[in-house]
């Protein structure tokens, strides 16, 4: 996410409102708002300046960040809106007042309305026919007099008003304009169509003959407040799809009555029932199909929020799965009629040799494959063997693992990779860039290799959108999409580090501070004066500053370096520090750097500074200790079941192992090595209630599962991770984290209680 302009006065105007919103502390507010406006990036912030901001998470002072933004834009529509009124004439003190309490846009358009300038409407047409006065006396509501006595001498048919019926119809589009453009009322409405509206969805019949998958929604109605953020994308993928008609509702009679009182409603007054058919029309006509669209929109981005989250869980976790590390792979993309692309690598990712093989043309085709695969073995000798998992994949693993059996091969583990975003990665401008001469299937072949060695590495190459984490991706509002997903992809690249002598230009991109154009800058500098020795080099990179060094330098590691530190996440402006820390110990800084029980010696009290206190310390002795350490988890294969390579294998009460490729608020979807993931509803995730699947599973966590059924026809499978059959709820998730491959056992609880739209059948949030 890009860094926005700041401008001090409006952050110091809205700090009490943001205080409010985020429960952070105003120091650290102001703080972080500083450290944005000095131009410094979030991971940088979060790592390198806790102690300016109270220590502070990524995700906080990206909320800080977004909030700013809202309460920046907020204050540019306020200004521009008290200038239209000014110019118009109409800024009345009390007016200008209202207009600085606003605290939501909503609540600022709907004072600016009556000002607003508009096309011709019912009620301008009115007051240039010379009603304005007939339409005060309704709104007076006097007790004496008629209606119709005080209507006649506004006839005129030179004017257009024709009859006494007229005018009065005339006088009350004046008066019903009046109360829409209330700002009141129009809060009034539109709280009640967010508190107690409904959702409402019916069939749009003509397109309802032939069953469809939103048939749940046919005729279906729920709270706005209560309606999961993938359902109503659901229906609005129905609305757009045109087999569903869909609208929010509210009961009308309280909030007319509501209104009524409002606008001083006198059931004894002549003209009353005039006041009332107003407030009708004022509703129905003018009021709620505004409304109605503000709360499609807000529960639109609210839904919208809701899919970006887990499509960043999904990402983050993907882009954070275990590397098999520099090991020598041998990348297979399967085909079937083309062949399967076979692209050896050596452990650093680079490409050494390819061959294709036919292994399902026949039995002629098949040796041939069997001795390719041995011969590539043989003479490169990998550790491991990537199958991508597309089409052709399981039997493709499981012709390479029959191999090597018969071949007497042990040492080299076959493991099925996930190869979504392949193609989009080998057609991309970036492969044409590393492999100009190679053909798309083979540069295919060498990011699935890659993606064993360094999934991080690998998949920053490959627009997040076409990786296949995440449900409704295309109904989300893009920019929010792209913005929450490059954040991601920013904060994990930042969180391993990345290696400077190797990393490609798309993934020194993603370190902070960098972008594109200096990571290209950057790799064309290292191939023409060869590795960098100090990070300090990195200053002699055309146009590369001291503030992009400040950013950048303290997620970039040099293995093998000049510096000691420079391999660690020890920040160059911390290094006297650290120099002082050994000399103290009365030791080299090299021999203090991966000695733990000597870093243990230091005496953290006395270093802390202005501007290092223990949260930095901290970070400094943990570098210390285990310098450059990746964060992620050791790599453990997953194991499906040989004989069950295609959907029609799968049979009800199967036990099987799979990976879990995606999340969503309405459950997991699980690899289990058939190419159709199968379905875990939220409801058979655990053993007690969950509202949200991601508090007990995420991508790429490997699950223990039980086959509950199968729809060859739909090509749907439906899953449980219950530990018994018939227990109310139980799962079973290892994250290669804390469990290490472990089945999880959750305690026992009450079943869930029913939930508004609530389906026995897994698949029907699809």
């Amino acid at each position: 996410m890009s860094l926005v302009d700041t401008r001090e006065d409006t952050d110091t105007t809205s700090l009490p409102k943001l205080v409010e919103e985020l429960g952070i502390s105003p120091r650290q507010i102001m703080a972080v708002a500083q450290l944005l406006r000095d131009g410094n990036t979030i991971p940088f912030i979060a790592r390198y300046r806790k102690e300016a901001h109270g220590n502070l998470d990524e995700v906080q002072i990206a909320r800080i960040q977004e909030r700013l933004a809202y309460h920046r834009e907020l204050d540019d529509r306020r200004q521009t809106i008290l200038k239209s009124i000014e110019e118009q004439g109409k800024l009345t003190g009390d007016l200008k007042a209202r207009i600085f309490a606003c605290e939501t846009k909503s609540a600022l358009e709907d004072l600016y309305l009556p000002f607003r300038p508009k096309r011709r409407t019912r009620a301008m047409i009115a007051r240039e026919r010379g009603l304005e006065p007939l339409a005060e006396r309704i709104l007076a509501q006097p007790p004496d007099g008629t209606p119709e006595q005080d209507a006649a001498p506004f006839v005129n048919a030179e004017k257009g008003v024709e009859s006494v019926a007229a005018a009065l119809a005339g006088a009350r589009d004046i008066v019903a304009e009046r109360i829409a453009e209330d700002a009141g009322v129009r809060g009034l409405v539109r709280a009640a169509f967010l508190n107690q509206g409904e959702v409402v969805s019916t069939a749009v019949e003509p397109r309802t003959g032939q069953p469809t998958k939103f048939e749940q929604y046919y005729d279906y109605r729920e709270r706005v407040t209560a309606i999961p953020s993938h359902r109503y994308l659901a229906i609005r993928r129905g609305q757009a799809e045109g087999v569903l008609r869909v609208q929010i509702a509210a009961a009308s009679e309280p909030l007319l009555e509501a209104i009524a009182a409002g606008q001083g409603l006198n059931a004894a007054s002549p003209f009353a029932d005039h006041l009332r058919l107003a407030i009708e029309d004022a509703y129905k006509r003018l009021i709620v199909p505004s409304v109605e669209i503000d709360v499609a929109v807000e529960l639109k981005l609210k839904a919208d929020r809701a899919a970006v989250e887990v499509f960043a869980q999904n990402l983050r976790s993907l882009l954070l799965a275990p590397p098999l590390g520099e090991r020598r792979v041998i990348g297979i993309d399967p085909g079937l009629r083309t062949g399967c692309k076979c692209a050896v690598l050596d452990a650093t990712g680079k490409f050494l040799d390819t061959v294709t093989i036919y292994p399902s043309q026949g039995e002629r085709a098949a040796i041939e494959a069997s001795v390719e695969i041995c011969r590539l073995v043989h003479k490169h000798k990998p550790e491991a063997i990537a199958v991508g998992n597309g089409t052709g994949g399981r039997e493709t693993e499981a012709f390479v693992r029959e191999t090597l059996k018969k071949a007497g091969v042990k040492d080299v583990m076959v493991v099925s990779v996930n190869e979504s975003g392949a193609s989009v990665y080998s057609a991309s401008e970036v492969a044409r860039e590393e492999f100009p001469d190679l053909d798309l299937t083979i540069r295919g072949a060498i990011s699935i290799g890659r993606r064993l060695l360094d999934p991080l590495a690998e998949l920053v190459k490959i627009d997040p959108k076409s990786i296949g984490v995440g449900q409704y991706q295309h109904d989300v509002h893009q920019p929010m999409l792209v913005d929450k997903l490059d954040e991601v992809v920013v904060s994990c690249v930042n969180r391993v580090g990345v290696e400077l002598n190797t990393a490609s230009a798309p993934l020194l991109a993603r370190v902070a501070g960098i972008g594109p154009a200096m990571a290209r800058r950057i790799v064309a500098f290292r191939d023409a004066e060869g590795a960098f020795k100090r990070r300090r080099d990195l200053l002699k990179v055309p146009a590369l500053g001291p503030k992009t060094f400040e950013q950048a330098a303290g997620f970039l590691r040099i293995r093998g370096g000049e510096h000691p530190l420079d391999s660690s996440g020890v920040h160059p402006e911390r290094y006297a520090l650290v120099e002082r820390m050994a000399s103290d110990l009365g030791v080299e800084l090299a021999v203090l750097v991966g000695n733990g029980p000597m870093v243990d010696r230091i005496e953290l009290g006395r270093y802390v500074s202005g501007a290092v206190g223990e949260p930095t310390l901290k970070d400094i002795t943990s570098e210390l200790k285990k310098p450059g350490r990746d964060p992620r988890a050791a790599f453990e294969k997953p194991k499906f079941l040989d004989d069950v390579t295609e959907i029609g294998h799968v049979k009800p009460g199967m036990q099987i192992e799979g990976v879990v490729t995606n999340v969503t608020a309405f459950g997991a979807f699980v690899d289990i090595g058939v190419h159709q993931d199968g379905l875990v509803h939220v409801s058979e995730l655990a053993d007690r209630f969950i509202r949200d699947p991601s508090e007990v599973v995420k991508a790429g966590d490997k699950l223990k599962v039980r086959v509950l059924s199968v729809d060859l026809e739909r090509k749907r499978i439906a899953l449980s991770a219950k530990a018994h059959p018939g227990a109310p709820h139980a799962a079973g998730a290892s994250n290669g984290r804390a469990s290490q491959g472990r089945v999880t056992r959750r305690p026992e609880g009450p079943p869930p209680p029913r939930r508004s739209g609530f389906s026995a059948n897994p698949f029907a949030d699809l």
